[in-house]
C-alpha cells in the first residue's frame, strides 16, 4: 500500500466514524447537532488552533488541526444526510478552486510577485462571481459575523484593489486621519451625547486599523499581542497586591500604578 493509499484511507476511516456517530444508534449529542449549531464550535477549534501555533507545540498543532477538520467532515456528513453535498464534493470544488486561481502554477499566466499573485486571485473571484450572476462587488465575500476588527482590515484591503487609497510608503496622511478621528470623538465627548461619542469612537477605531495596514501590521494579532501583555502585567500587579497582605481597595490607583510601572520594568516590555 502507498503512502497516497494509506492517507486516503485514513481519511475514510474519519468520514466513516463520523457517519457512525451520526447514525440513529450512534451519539445522542452528536445526532443533535446542525449546521447552526456547530457554529461556535467551529469559531473556537480555529481559535485554538491559532493559539497552538503561537506556542509554537507541534503536538498541540496536530491536535487542533485534527480538530478544526472534525468540523469540516461534520458539517459535510450532516450535507450529506440532506442532499446537499458530499465531502468528495468539498474536496473537489477546492481542487478546482485552487487550480483555477492559480493560473501562474497549473496555466500560462506569469508574475513577478504575491502581490501580482493577489491581484489576479481577487480578478479570478470578481470573474466567477460575475459568471454565477452573485454580488460583484470587492466588498463581496467578506463575511458579515467576521471579528470586526478583522473585518476592518479586509474592508479596507478590498477598497485598496481598485486604487482607493492613499499611496504606500507615506504614512502621514493616515496618521492625519486617526488625528481627525481623534478630535472628533474629543469634540463628542466635551458635548457629551453618547451616539455621537460612539460613532466617533467606531471612526477612530476604523482608522487606526487602516494605519495598521499601510505599516504593514495585523491589527488581530497586534492586538492580541497588547491582551497577552497586559494580562502579564497585570498578573504581575495581583501578585504584588497579594504579597502586601492589603485588600485592593485599600491600595489607591497611583500606589497599583507603581506596582505596573514595576512589573513593566521587570518584563522589559
Amino acid at each position: 500500500m502507498t503512502i497516497e493509499d494509506k492517507r486516503a484511507e485514513r481519511f475514510l476511516k474519519l468520514v466513516e466514524i463520523m457517519k457512525r456517530l451520526r447514525a440513529p444508534d450512534g451519539c445522542p449529542w452528536d445526532r443533535e447537532q446542525d449546521f447552526f449549531s456547530l457554529r461556535r464550535y467551529i469559531i473556537e477549534e480555529a481559535y485554538e488552533l491559532i493559539q497552538a501555533i503561537e506556542t509554537e507545540n507541534n503536538a498541540n498543532i496536530c491536535e487542533e488541526c485534527g480538530d478544526l477538520m472534525l468540523q469540516v467532515i461534520f458539517v459535510s456528513c450532516m450535507a450529506e444526510e440532506k442532499g446537499a453535498f458530499t465531502i468528495d464534493d468539498v474536496m473537489e470544488h477546492l481542487a478546482d478552486k485552487l487550480i483555477r486561481r492559480h493560473p501562474h502554477v497549473f496555466g500560462e499566466v506569469n508574475v513577478s510577485s504575491s502581490e501580482d499573485v493577489l491581484k489576479n486571485w481577487e480578478k479570478i473571484k470578481t470573474a466567477e462571481r460575475k459568471g454565477r450572476e452573485e454580488d460583484a462587488s470587492y466588498m463581496a465575500g467578506i463575511p458579515r459575523g467576521m471579528p470586526a476588527l478583522l473585518r476592518a482590515y479586509r474592508i479596507q484591503e478590498r477598497a485598496a484593489k481598485p486604487g482607493f487609497d492613499w499611496p504606500k510608503g507615506d504614512p502621514s496622511p493616515v496618521l492625519a486621519k486617526v488625528e481627525e478621528e481623534l478630535g472628533e470623538l474629543k469634540k463628542a465627548v466635551a458635548e457629551g451625547k453618547k451616539e455621537d461619542i460612539a460613532e466617533e469612537l467606531g471612526d477612530l477605531v476604523f482608522a487606526s486599523v487602516n494605519l495598521s495596514r499601510h505599516m504593514g501590521i495585523d491589527p488581530e494579532i497586534n492586538l492580541h499581542a497588547a491582551c497577552e501583555k497586559f494580562d502579564r502585567r497585570f498578573r504581575a500587579v495581583e501578585k504584588a497586591v497579594e504579597k502586601s497582605g492589603r485588600d485592593w481597595k485599600d491600595f489607591t490607583l497611583g500606589e497599583l500604578d507603581e506596582f505596573w510601572n514595576m512589573a513593566k520594568s521587570e518584563n522589559n516590555k
